[in-house]
């Protein structure tokens, strides 16, 4: 049975809760993880990188030089590669990188990064304070609190109010999402996910859907 430790919003700890088998006992396939974090990876990339090659910078026609006589080596154009101000002999092209993932395997990819979140302790159910306009040293204290000073933290939302977003975003260590948006690569790169239990509750009808 996975259990996650329970805190205020003041950060006092109220005990232990139990985690929905769906998301945190999945089955972990370290491959599709792989698949799941090579794949958002990918697809952040733009692949606008390009350059000229030969056919594409000014000059040419003209050979410089005849082919002889002259104690120089010989040159037929001063696009070459080989010159200043030359094509680049095998240049970058746009392209796009996107790649797809079968819908099921990223589910599955999601719920094995939770289960493994989950077995090392590093999951706790927490709901932010109720704040009327940002306050990023309330924040800042709250995750001291709890023990997360040192730690990245991921933080997961159902929704996520204007206040807390603004409250969070100047913490080094601190990454805040909303369930919906939730992949396996955000719960591969931090040390504790935290849930609101709005978010839990979301997150578990996603899976369920």
């Amino acid at each position: 049975m996975a259990t996650a430790r329970k805190f205020g919003s003041d950060g006092k700890e109220l005990g232990d809760v139990e985690l929905p088998k769906e998301l945190f006992e999945a089955t972990v396939n370290e491959h599709l993880i792989w698949e799941a974090v090579k794949g958002y990876l990918a697809n952040q990339r733009q692949g606008t990188a390009a350059a000229k090659n030969r056919a594409a910078v000014s000059g040419g026609g003209r050979k410089p030089w005849k082919q002889k006589g002259t104690g120089r080596a010989r040159a037929g154009s001063n696009t070459s590669p080989l010159w200043s101000g030359g094509g680049v002999a095998f240049p970058p092209v746009p392209r796009d990188y996107t790649t797809q993932m079968n819908a099921k395997a990223r589910m599955r990819a999601l719920c094995g990064a939770l289960t493994e979140r989950a077995k090392d302790g590093g999951v706790i159910i927490m709901d932010p304070p109720a704040l009327d306009q940002p306050k990023t040293k309330v924040m800042a204290e709250l995750i001291q609190k709890v023990g997360l000073g040192e730690k990245k933290v991921l933080w997961v939302f159902d929704k996520m109010a204007l206040p807390t977003l603004k409250s969070t975003r100047n913490l080094a260590k601190v990454l805040t999402t909303e369930s919906r948006l939730l992949n396996t690569y955000a719960l591969m790169n931090c040390d504790t996910l935290v849930l609101t239990e709005g978010g839990l509750k979301s997150l578990t009808e996603r899976v369920n859907a």
